[in-house]
Parts: structure tokens; sequence; C-alpha cells
């Protein structure tokens, strides 16, 4: 097989522009019945938060009525929900945990 070559044509890499996924907040929002201590507990476990940024975070919560936990793609923000969730039903509580775009 042959091969033709085509003389004074040079071929550059093309550079594919890689766009950004879109971020998430995940959110906690106050409830007036889920314990101050379960909410830190949830935010050292789930979002790796030192006790000193889980009480800031829940302090938040609970007065300005919703506190970010973290930014993260959808896929992760949505598994951190989810797990949230589940993990303040099993303890009995109506903790809520919501995530918007950023």
């Amino acid at each position: 097989m042959a091969i033709k070559q085509r003389e004074g044509t040079v071929l550059s890499p093309s550079k594919a522009k890689l766009k950004s996924p879109p971020m998430y907040k995940v959110l906690l929002l106050n409830d007036d019945y889920t314990p101050m201590d379960f909410v830190v507990h949830v935010l050292q476990h789930f979002f790796h938060k030192s006790y000193e940024q889980a009480t800031q975070i829940m302090l938040k919560v609970h007065t300005e009525g919703r506190g970010i936990c973290g930014l993260y793609t959808a896929d992760l923000a949505a598994t951190k929900v989810a797990q949230v969730l589940a993990f303040a039903r099993q303890h009995q509580h109506p903790l809520l945990c919501v995530m918007e775009e950023n």
C-alpha cells in the first residue's frame, strides 16, 4: 500500500477546549427537631469538616436557615445528598439536605 505525501502541509495537533463541569452546592436546611450535635457529626463524617468548621456551618444553618457543606460535581453532590438523607432517616431525624447549581 502506497502512502501519499503532500508537500508543504504541516499538521498541528488540535487542542480540544474542555469545559469544566457545572458545580453544585450541597446545603443543609434548618429544622426544629434535629439536634445540633447530630448536624456537626454529619458535617464531619460526610463532608470531612473539622469540628470547628462543622460547628460554624451548623450555627449558620441554625441562624440563617441553611448552610453550604461543599461544592461538588452533579454526581458527587447527588451522592452526598442521598447519603446524608439516608443517614438522617436511619437515626430518625428530619434533617434536609439539598443541592443547587452554583
